[in-house]
């Protein structure tokens, strides 16, 4: 059963969040920011209630993208001699059953892992998985 609680040795790697997937993040909270702040202004300058609705859209929209950016920015792969660690799971090799093309870890007590395509060098980790564990897709 995948926990956090086990050995796995030595680290080899880290994979973290591709950079562009923060870069996105970024761009659309600045714009969202900047659309909020003319809204403002449009309302002030004008005292009509779309400019204060269209400005409480922005925010909401600008606040989503910082919570998710900054719940994301933890997520990290972690390849081990022994098993890799995927935010708070750990597998050792022998567990893993099949490694799919999508990222989907089979494991040998039917749970199932996902890696998720925004981590950086994402088909290189796959073939790390699977030249340790022998598997194919």
């Amino acid at each position: 059963m995948p926990d956090s609680t086990k050995d796995l040795g030595k680290r080899i790697g880290s994979y973290g969040i591709a950079p562009v997937f923060i870069q996105r993040a970024v761009v659309i909270s600045v714009i969202a920011f900047l659309f909020f702040l003319a809204m403002m202004l449009g309302f002030y300058l004008r005292q009509n209630l779309g400019y204060f609705l269209l400005a409480t859209a922005f925010l909401v929209v600008y606040l989503i993208t910082m919570f998710s950016w900054m719940m994301q920015r933890k997520t990290e792969l972690r390849i081990f001699e022994n098993g890799l660690s995927f935010k708070k799971k750990s597998i050792r090799w022998n567990e893993i059953k099949q490694v799919g093309d999508d990222g989907a870890l089979d494991t040998n007590d039917g749970t199932k892992m996902i890696i998720p395509r925004s981590l950086r060098d994402f088909d290189a980790v796959i073939n790390i998985i699977r030249a340790r564990t022998g598997t194919e897709g």
